[in-house]
């Protein structure tokens, strides 16, 4: 399963190589709560009809800039997630990074951030299943 993984891995980072980024807004962000709030905000998970949802966290740095300090790095997945519904949130990661990037840190937030390793969750939709009524 491992070597899969790399190459689930591999295909997002090559995908994310081959987007431009911007950054997602103009609010300056000066704490560690501000920096998770403006990753999330770019946060756009695959539709149920593409993927499972699951749950995705990664760990990521920041230069004093704001851009992506080496490569960020899967850390959770949901369990029973297909190699498909990985890659398709994997993607969806590293896309929200592209979007959310250069982070518009503070003076005072660039020199705290800079290399400290940021572990962001993103959440996959709750698909609702039916309730069922019992016979009394």
């Amino acid at each position: 399963m491992a070597r899969c993984g790399n190459r689930l891995w591999l295909a997002a980072a090559v995908l994310l190589a081959g987007i431009s980024g911007a950054s997602a807004g103009d609010a300056p962000v000066n704490t560690i709560e501000d920096i998770v709030r403006h990753l999330k905000t770019c946060w756009k998970p695959p539709p149920p009809s593409r993927a499972r949802p699951l749950d995705i966290t990664v760990i990521v740095s920041f230069n004093r800039s704001g851009n992506i300090l080496g490569h960020p790095r899967i850390t959770y997945e949901s369990e029973g997630a297909s190699d498909d519904d990985r890659l398709q949130y994997r993607i969806a990661v590293m896309e929200a990074l592209q979007r959310c990037t250069p982070v518009p840190f503070t003076n005072a937030m660039a020199g705290a951030a800079v290399g400290h390793p940021f572990r962001i969750q993103f959440r996959g939709p709750k698909i609702s299943t039916p309730t069922q009524e019992r016979p009394a």
